[in-house]
């Protein structure tokens, strides 16, 4: 079962921008695209662990800014040639307010 939360006013996530939610187990980086998309992701490149949230938006990817790995929003997916894969959650965005996906047993634990 999912359980939507509200986590942000789409205007608080930059254009080509992200911001940072931090969990009790991660940080979740919310990235906007400039055809207002929002994707949510593990905040560490599969590659050395790097800040995503401090990369470079392009598209529907994020170039990590520690070695230029490029990161799929919408899969987690490394872009060849490089292979990796970080986790996803999946958003809604309604009446200009971002919800994240939760699912309920992971809430619970």
């Amino acid at each position: 079962m999912t359980n939507w939360t509200e986590i942000a006013k789409l205007d608080d996530i930059p254009k080509l921008g992200a911001r940072v939610l931090q969990t009790d187990t991660m940080s979740i980086a919310l990235f906007r695209t400039a055809g207002d998309e929002v994707f949510a992701i593990k905040d560490e490149c599969p590659h050395k662990k790097g800040p995503l949230s401090q990369g470079i938006v392009h598209g529907t990817s994020v170039t990590c800014p520690l070695h230029n790995w490029k990161i799929d929003l919408a899969s987690g997916e490394a872009l060849g040639p490089d292979a990796g894969c970080t986790n996803t959650f999946a958003t809604r965005i309604e009446n200009g307010l971002v919800y994240l996906a939760l699912n309920v047993s992971e809430a619970a634990a």
